[in-house]
């Protein structure tokens, strides 16, 4: 395998999806030991890397793409690893269960549509941050409690399960204009209107505040009501250092625009997943 290849497929950038699973796993009681680890493998050693690839070869990205700086250029072999990679998520996803095989289908089929030419979500802000958000927070929230618990999608339609699956999508919404913040030349050159260039870079952080907010007070209270009120403390002081971040960065981006770039934007990213990630899973082994 060629090594831009392995380049294209940003395993690292699995990391930054993670919190949503052990969000999942902190949130359900009865868990499925074998069925867990399968499920953590197929999303974030198939799945994610798959979607990665196949969006990347149609992009054709020559500017600094997430957790890839410098992308080297596609070609056709990254194209056929994805699928095949995508084929063996499928299949191995048969043996959790066949809901889970069709969840993790959807997810495949969804995710290429994001940049595939004959549909290109990319050009559609509002749908493209919905659909990001949906897919990426609540769909993907669920898809790990029917493969965790073990149970059949229909039992996950309950207050318990159902909010924290919303929440991560509202969450997954406030950080995606984020990653298209010091893109925009390179989407403006493709033709590609992302929910970022349409908002501006001080509307994308302005946009971020807002939505970054209204999840954390959800998940607040949500904390409260089923971890006791020790769990929002220990949640709000992992959040402090991403609030002090992006505070500070703002205040830069004010000054100057071309602050608004990959650099900190990937400092960010990195802060907000290990110290997310960090809690939840403080939350679920405890």
């Amino acid at each position: 395998m060629k090594k831009s290849t392995i380049l294209h497929l940003r395993f690292p950038f699995s990391f930054f999806l993670l919190p949503v699973f052990l969000l999942a796993c902190a949130t359900v009681e009865f868990q499925n030991n074998a069925h867990l680890i399968l499920s953590f493998f197929i999303l974030h050693f198939l799945v994610y890397p798959a979607s990665n690839g196949y969006n990347s070869y149609f992009d054709k990205d020559e500017n600094s793409i997430g957790s890839l700086k410098n992308p080297p250029k596609v070609t056709k072999e990254l194209y056929f690893v994805s699928l095949i990679m995508d084929a063996i998520a499928i299949f191995l996803s048969f043996t959790i269960s066949l809901e889970f095989t069709i969840m993790v289908l959807i997810y495949g089929l969804v995710s290429k549509a994001y940049s595939h030419p004959s549909i290109r979500l990319k050009k559609f802000p509002i749908i493209d941050l919905l659909t990001a958000g949906f897919f990426q927070g609540y769909f993907t929230y669920l898809l790990s409690i029917v493969a965790i618990q073990d149970i059949r999608l229909s039992e996950t339609f309950n207050y318990r399960i159902q909010m924290p699956g919303i929440l991560s999508s509202v969450l997954l919404i406030s950080s995606y204009p984020m990653t298209q913040i010091y893109q925009h030349e390179e989407d403006a050159r493709r033709g590609d209107l992302t929910v970022s260039r349409l908002m501006g870079v001080l509307g994308t952080f302005h946009f971020i505040a807002i939505a970054f907010t209204v999840a954390n007070m959800g998940f607040a209270y949500y904390f409260v009501e089923y971890f006791g009120f020790q769990s929002v403390i220990g949640y709000f002081l992992c959040l402090s250092p991403i609030l002090v971040y992006f505070g500070r960065w703002y205040l830069k981006v004010r000054k100057d625009r071309h602050e608004a770039n990959y650099t900190y934007t990937m400092r960010l990213s990195l802060i907000s997943s290990l110290l997310l990630n960090g809690f939840f899973l403080y939350l679920w082994l405890s």
